[in-house]
């Protein structure tokens, strides 16, 4: 009997190993959260360890990390673009994972200090690197589930950072916690070599269907990127898009550095929360967010599905969160009821989850061929602001000891990003609100994606 012939490529079912490439990347983000944030929930365990020192000292210690990442990005970002996340993402997981583990054996300020700015250099390029991946490897009409996930996976590591760390902590010391926390990170790194490619094309699991399914929408194309004239971060300030996308991620990145670094210190001092329970009820927000950012994803891929409209999927539920996000944490303010402030925070934390997903899929949506070079100078003002937040509420904590003046400003930052939000026009790319003897030379409004 003569055998069946094999079917062609456009009926076979695609293999989907682009969510494998998103679980490998959420991995690294889960686990990079978990070294960046632990420091937090010993904070309070550290500075009683050391004599002299106050929550300005331990602020240095938290914002020194956001030194070097904000200050790296783009370079970290352009190594990646030449080099590849094959090479420069297990790089950049042994630098971090070797610098927690030396926080462990550290005994002074200033090799704390040295400690979290090694982190920071490790960390820097992890982001624009997976975006840039994610623009190579995941089609439009999935890209905002997919950054959704990924910031759950972000979530989902300051959440285990909180928890775990705060348990260990308690019980065996915080050394013991950063050297244990130091060890995915050099697994993850072997793994990933081993398995990831660069491109969708050169990855032996993806077949002809998954293929065409990438490439018919994909932010970056095969090719682009020797097409693209490299562009610098004062380039892209001449678009106001881009001073807007910026805006919104500095107060955003400000806004989230509460949880990952003061808040079981608030907890703590304004409830009488104990160390571990600060860190327990860390992990309560951090449920909400995570929730909202996996909703937040799907909502905004799905009104694009049906509107077509940037304004209406990545602006509207951006703002409309934002705002619902800063009223009920302002709410809690005047709360003196520890579950009932909890509960408001929380409910507060899963409406910025909820509008994650929108910040970082405008940054794939209006990056033409720089998606990384837009991604980086986006994610360097976040951290600009996440930088800010620590050493601004420990001063004021320090001079005022007032701890719940933490919570004004933290509501405030949401508030802030909404507006920015509102000022952008999300349409077309960057390139298309510059004064064209600005634009890059490839560029023309056709490639407007």
């Amino acid at each position: 009997m003569k055998e069946n012939p094999e079917p062609p490529p456009s009926s076979l079912q695609p293999t989907m190993t682009r969510y494998k490439v998103l679980t490998w990347l959420g991995g690294a983000a889960t686990i990079a959260y978990i070294c960046r944030n632990s420091f937090g929930v010993a904070e309070s365990k550290i500075r009683g360890e050391f004599a002299g020192w106050d929550t300005f000292e331990t602020g240095i210690i938290m914002s020194a990390f956001q030194l070097t990442y904000s200050l790296l990005q783009i370079p970290t970002g352009q190594l990646s673009d030449r080099h590849g996340s094959r090479v420069c993402l297990p790089i950049f997981s042994l630098i971090w994972s070797a610098a927690t583990l030396c926080l462990a054996k550290m005994s002074g300020l200033w090799s704390m200090v040295a400690a979290r700015l090694v982190k920071g250099v490790g960390q820097a390029g992890l982001f624009p690197a997976s975006t840039n991946s994610l623009a190579r490897w995941v089609p439009e009409k999935e890209r905002a589930l997919f950054n959704g996930i990924l910031g759950s996976c972000m979530t989902l590591g300051t959440g285990i950072a909180m928890l775990a760390g705060g348990w260990l902590v308690e019980h065996h010391g915080w050394r013991l916690m950063f050297a244990l926390f130091a060890v995915p990170g050099m697994l993850w790194a072997a793994g990933f070599w081993w398995w990831f490619r660069n491109r969708p094309g050169e990855h032996p699991a993806v077949n002809l269907a998954e293929l065409e399914e990438i490439e018919a929408s994909a932010a970056v194309k095969s090719g682009d990127e020797k097409s693209a004239h490299k562009i610098s971060w004062r380039q892209l300030g001449h678009s106001p898009a881009t001073s807007w996308i910026c805006l919104q991620q500095f107060f955003r990145a400000a806004a989230q550095m509460f949880f990952m670094t003061w808040f079981p210190s608030y907890m703590q001092k304004q409830y009488g929360a104990g160390i571990a329970e600060s860190g327990l009820l860390t992990l309560v927000t951090q449920i909400p967010l995570l929730i909202g950012s996996l909703i937040g994803g799907t909502v905004i891929d799905a009104i694009y599905r049906r509107t077509g409209s940037r304004r209406a999927s990545r602006q509207g539920v951006a703002i409309v969160s934002l705002l619902l996000s800063a009223l009920l944490i302002l709410l809690s303010y005047p709360v003196e009821d520890k579950t009932l402030a909890i509960i408001l925070i929380s409910a507060g934390a899963f409406f910025a989850g909820t509008a994650g997903p929108a910040g970082y899929t405008i940054s794939i949506d209006m990056g033409g061929r720089h998606v990384a070079t837009l991604f980086s100078t986006m994610n360097m003002m976040g951290n600009v602001g996440a930088m800010g937040f620590p050493l601004v509420v420990g001063a004021i904590v320090s001079m005022t000891g007032r701890w719940d003046m933490a919570l004004l400003l933290f509501g405030g930052c949401y508030i802030a990003a909404a507006f920015c939000w509102w000022r952008l026009n999300p349409d077309g790319t960057v390139f298309d609100q510059m004064p064209p003897d600005k634009r890059p030379p490839e560029y023309t409004a056709t490639d407007a994606r």
